[in-house]
């Protein structure tokens, strides 16, 4: 368990609380100044609208900070976890092949169904003029 939350101390990690902390005082310092500016003479009603988003900013930055740390945390955990299953399954078997990855959607659309003129004449002429066009550019090269 040490090890997962020595991870957050890595220099890339060290970076991104530096900036979240950072990020957070700044929508501080920004509502601060709305407040005061929406307070002025020439303050408007903006200036307070926007004072009372700011702090809406930085809560959405902790809640940034927290979600991507756990999320760094459990990828960690299930890297662990599966690292001993894994070496385990390889000591004990031969090596296998490494699986075939499937595309859960063709590269290439499948063809529309065929537009009869009687279903749309409109749709129906222009997939003529396209099939023209395909068949005057295969004949050019």
């Amino acid at each position: 368990m040490r090890s997962v939350f020595r991870s957050l101390l890595t220099p890339r990690w060290l970076l991104l609380h530096v900036l979240f902390i950072a990020a957070t005082i700044a929508t501080g310092f920004l509502a601060v100044w709305q407040w005061d500016r929406a307070h002025e003479a020439g303050g408007s009603f903006q200036n307070l609208g926007y004072a009372l988003q700011w702090p809406l900013f930085g809560a959405f930055t902790i809640f940034l900070w927290v979600r991507v740390m756990r999320m760094d945390l459990s990828r960690e955990r299930e890297q662990e976890e599966s690292a001993p299953q894994a070496e385990a399954d390889s000591a004990a078997e031969e090596p296998a092949e490494q699986p075939v990855v499937r595309r859960k959607r063709p590269l290439v659309p499948p063809p529309a169904p065929r537009v009869e003129e009687d279903d749309d004449p409109e749709l129906a002429a222009y997939n003529r003029y396209l099939a023209e066009l395909n068949e005057s550019d295969r004949r050019a090269s």
